[in-house]
Protein backbone atom coordinates (compact mmCIF):
# COMPACT_ATOMS: atom_id res chain seq x y z
CA UNK A 1 0.00 0.00 0.00
CA UNK A 2 1.45 3.23 -0.88
CA UNK A 3 1.25 6.31 1.37
CA UNK A 4 -0.69 8.06 -1.44
CA UNK A 5 -3.84 5.82 -0.43
CA UNK A 6 -3.91 6.98 3.45
CA UNK A 7 -6.84 8.05 5.15
CA UNK A 8 -7.04 11.95 5.97
CA UNK A 9 -5.93 11.06 9.34
CA UNK A 10 -2.21 11.02 8.10
CA UNK A 11 0.17 14.16 7.54
CA UNK A 12 -0.72 14.27 3.56
CA UNK A 13 -4.15 15.99 3.92
CA UNK A 14 -2.92 19.38 6.09
CA UNK A 15 -0.09 19.17 3.26
CA UNK A 16 -2.04 18.85 0.36
CA UNK A 17 -4.82 20.85 1.51
CA UNK A 18 -1.88 23.93 2.37
CA UNK A 19 -0.28 23.26 -0.60
CA UNK A 20 -3.37 23.30 -2.94
CA UNK A 21 -4.63 26.73 -1.72
CA UNK A 22 -0.71 28.15 -2.34
CA UNK A 23 -1.52 26.55 -5.80
CA UNK A 24 -4.47 27.83 -6.60
CA UNK A 25 -3.66 31.05 -5.64
CA UNK A 26 -0.83 31.05 -7.94
CA UNK A 27 -2.62 30.05 -10.36
CA UNK A 28 -5.31 33.27 -10.57
CA UNK A 29 -2.46 35.84 -10.16
CA UNK A 30 -0.49 33.88 -12.95
CA UNK A 31 -3.40 34.09 -15.15
CA UNK A 32 -4.02 37.70 -14.60
CA UNK A 33 -0.50 38.51 -15.42
CA UNK A 34 -0.48 36.44 -18.55
CA UNK A 35 -3.83 38.10 -19.20
CA UNK A 36 -2.32 41.62 -18.74
CA UNK A 37 1.23 40.94 -21.06
CA UNK A 38 0.20 37.93 -23.16
CA UNK A 39 -0.93 39.10 -26.33
CA UNK A 40 2.59 38.56 -27.36
CA UNK A 41 5.81 36.57 -26.92
CA UNK A 42 7.91 38.85 -25.11
CA UNK A 43 9.90 39.23 -22.15
CA UNK A 44 7.48 38.77 -19.59
CA UNK A 45 4.81 36.28 -20.87
CA UNK A 46 7.76 33.92 -21.50
CA UNK A 47 9.28 34.37 -18.22
CA UNK A 48 5.11 33.57 -17.33
CA UNK A 49 5.16 30.52 -19.60
CA UNK A 50 8.21 28.98 -18.08
CA UNK A 51 7.21 29.51 -14.66
CA UNK A 52 3.96 27.68 -14.49
CA UNK A 53 5.67 23.96 -15.22
CA UNK A 54 8.52 25.09 -13.33
CA UNK A 55 6.31 25.84 -10.08
CA UNK A 56 4.02 22.49 -10.77
CA UNK A 57 7.98 20.47 -10.45
CA UNK A 58 8.30 22.24 -6.99
CA UNK A 59 4.89 21.65 -5.92
CA UNK A 60 5.17 18.15 -6.89
CA UNK A 61 8.48 17.51 -5.10
CA UNK A 62 6.36 18.72 -2.07
CA UNK A 63 3.78 16.55 -2.70
CA UNK A 64 6.39 13.66 -3.23
CA UNK A 65 8.12 14.48 0.12
CA UNK A 66 4.42 14.23 2.27
CA UNK A 67 2.72 11.20 0.10
CA UNK A 68 5.15 9.29 -1.87
CA UNK A 69 3.28 9.09 -4.93
CA UNK A 70 5.51 7.28 -7.39
CA UNK A 71 3.52 8.59 -10.09
CA UNK A 72 4.86 12.19 -9.06
CA UNK A 73 8.29 11.28 -10.24
CA UNK A 74 6.83 11.40 -13.92
CA UNK A 75 5.02 14.83 -12.93
CA UNK A 76 8.62 16.58 -12.17
CA UNK A 77 10.44 15.21 -15.24
CA UNK A 78 7.68 16.16 -17.51
CA UNK A 79 6.66 19.60 -16.46
CA UNK A 80 10.53 20.24 -16.18
CA UNK A 81 10.81 19.29 -19.76
CA UNK A 82 7.90 21.36 -20.46
CA UNK A 83 9.53 24.29 -19.05
CA UNK A 84 12.34 23.39 -21.43
CA UNK A 85 10.26 23.17 -23.81
CA UNK A 86 8.32 26.20 -23.48
CA UNK A 87 11.31 28.37 -23.13
CA UNK A 88 12.98 26.82 -26.82
CA UNK A 89 8.78 27.29 -27.94
CA UNK A 90 9.00 30.81 -27.32
CA UNK A 91 11.83 31.58 -29.39
CA UNK A 92 9.60 30.54 -32.33
CA UNK A 93 5.76 31.30 -32.19
CA UNK A 94 2.83 31.26 -30.42
CA UNK A 95 1.51 28.13 -32.07
CA UNK A 96 4.61 26.21 -31.65
CA UNK A 97 4.42 27.44 -27.53
CA UNK A 98 0.68 26.47 -27.88
CA UNK A 99 1.30 22.84 -28.86
CA UNK A 100 3.98 22.36 -26.50
CA UNK A 101 2.07 23.57 -24.08
CA UNK A 102 -1.38 21.27 -25.04
CA UNK A 103 1.23 18.20 -25.08
CA UNK A 104 2.30 19.24 -21.46
CA UNK A 105 -1.17 19.69 -20.53
CA UNK A 106 -2.22 16.19 -21.88
CA UNK A 107 0.53 14.24 -20.42
CA UNK A 108 0.13 16.27 -17.09
CA UNK A 109 -3.30 15.14 -17.09
CA UNK A 110 -3.24 11.93 -16.80
CA UNK A 111 -0.82 12.05 -14.35
CA UNK A 112 -3.22 14.19 -11.97
CA UNK A 113 -5.67 11.86 -13.10
CA UNK A 114 -4.30 8.74 -12.02
CA UNK A 115 -2.84 10.20 -8.95
CA UNK A 116 -6.25 11.41 -8.41
CA UNK A 117 -7.52 8.37 -8.65
CA UNK A 118 -5.17 6.26 -6.38
CA UNK A 119 -6.04 9.09 -3.37
CA UNK A 120 -9.52 8.78 -3.66
CA UNK A 121 -9.93 7.67 -0.29
CA UNK A 122 -7.94 10.21 1.40
CA UNK A 123 -11.44 12.42 -0.10
CA UNK A 124 -10.86 15.73 -1.91
CA UNK A 125 -9.46 13.98 -5.14
CA UNK A 126 -12.98 13.89 -7.27
CA UNK A 127 -11.82 17.80 -8.10
CA UNK A 128 -7.98 16.11 -9.03
CA UNK A 129 -9.84 13.58 -11.28
CA UNK A 130 -11.81 16.21 -12.78
CA UNK A 131 -9.13 18.73 -13.64
CA UNK A 132 -6.93 15.44 -14.64
CA UNK A 133 -9.49 14.82 -17.35
CA UNK A 134 -10.40 18.07 -18.32
CA UNK A 135 -6.85 18.93 -18.39
CA UNK A 136 -6.57 15.98 -21.14
CA UNK A 137 -9.10 18.16 -23.23
CA UNK A 138 -7.60 21.34 -22.96
CA UNK A 139 -4.20 20.36 -24.06
CA UNK A 140 -6.24 18.78 -27.02
CA UNK A 141 -7.71 22.33 -27.74
CA UNK A 142 -4.85 23.81 -27.46
CA UNK A 143 -3.15 21.75 -29.94
CA UNK A 144 -6.49 22.47 -31.97
CA UNK A 145 -5.85 26.90 -31.09
CA UNK A 146 -2.31 26.58 -32.48
CA UNK A 147 -3.60 25.48 -35.89
CA UNK A 148 -6.83 28.08 -36.11
CA UNK A 149 -5.92 31.64 -37.89
CA UNK A 150 -5.27 33.71 -35.09
CA UNK A 151 -3.63 31.87 -31.75
CA UNK A 152 -3.45 33.17 -28.77
CA UNK A 153 -2.07 32.75 -25.35
CA UNK A 154 -4.93 33.99 -23.19
CA UNK A 155 -6.15 30.52 -23.40
CA UNK A 156 -3.42 28.98 -21.49
CA UNK A 157 -4.70 32.25 -18.73
CA UNK A 158 -8.17 30.34 -18.84
CA UNK A 159 -6.94 26.88 -18.12
CA UNK A 160 -4.55 28.25 -15.41
CA UNK A 161 -8.20 29.74 -13.81
CA UNK A 162 -9.95 26.62 -13.91
CA UNK A 163 -7.15 24.69 -12.47
CA UNK A 164 -6.86 27.07 -9.74
CA UNK A 165 -10.66 26.26 -8.95
CA UNK A 166 -10.66 22.97 -8.55
CA UNK A 167 -7.32 23.08 -6.36
CA UNK A 168 -9.25 25.52 -4.43
CA UNK A 169 -12.34 23.25 -3.63
CA UNK A 170 -10.14 20.08 -3.33
CA UNK A 171 -8.45 21.73 -0.45
CA UNK A 172 -11.98 22.78 0.90
CA UNK A 173 -12.90 19.03 0.28
CA UNK A 174 -9.67 17.57 2.24
CA UNK A 175 -10.55 20.40 5.11
CA UNK A 176 -14.20 18.87 5.37
CA UNK A 177 -12.78 15.35 4.61
CA UNK A 178 -9.62 15.54 7.80
CA UNK A 179 -12.38 17.21 9.79
CA UNK A 180 -15.34 13.84 9.44
CA UNK A 181 -12.06 11.18 10.48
Amino acid sequence: MTTAALPATSGIAPTLRRLYFLRAGFAVVWAALLAATGSDLGPVSITLLVLYPLVDVAAAVVDFRSSGARGLYVNIAISALAALGLAIASASDIPTVLRVWGVWAIVAGLIQLYIGVTRFRLGGQIPMILSGGISVLAGSSFALMASSGDPALTGIAGYAVAGAIFFLISAIRLGRAAKKA
